[in-house]
């Protein structure tokens, strides 16, 4: 799926779902990194939460997330997606939401475009074009 900041209906998204999103995105990194989800394998890991997209309803809330270095991106998705219940818990414990929105996990594919990009741009015939 590619990330971009539209909702499925192609509509941009609104602040507020830019702002729960992101107060959404702070809390589950912090609960992440404190290791406050009780599963041995998710507490090995290392994983970054790129954004969390919300919908317009404001009911499901997708995390977008890449474990440190990019390797184990199946493992950490799956010990995740096992643990989504605890963890819907306590990021809404840790912030000021009426609403606890249910709670979906993506791998981050931005690293991976950027790479793309870079790698196109480094090409000889479009290093040519960039430079006419």
């Amino acid at each position: 799926m590619a990330k971009n900041n539209s909702t499925r209906d192609g509509k941009a998204p609104t602040q507020r779902m830019l702002r729960v999103g992101e107060q959404f995105r702070r809390i589950l990194s912090e609960v992440l990194q404190r290791g406050d989800v009780h599963d041995d394998e998710l507490a090995r890991m290392s994983i970054t939460v790129g954004e969390v997209r919300m919908t317009s309803d404001l009911r499901i809330a997708t995390a977008f997330v890449l474990p440190l270095g990019g390797q184990g991106k199946e493992e950490a998705l799956a010990a995740l997606r096992r643990n989504k219940h605890e963890i819907r818990h306590l990021v809404v414990k840790g912030g000021s939401m009426k609403y606890a929105p249910e709670l979906r996990f993506e791998i981050d594919g931005t690293f991976d475009q950027m790479d793309a990009t870079r790698a196109l741009l480094s090409e000889n015939h479009v290093r040519q074009d960039l430079d006419d």
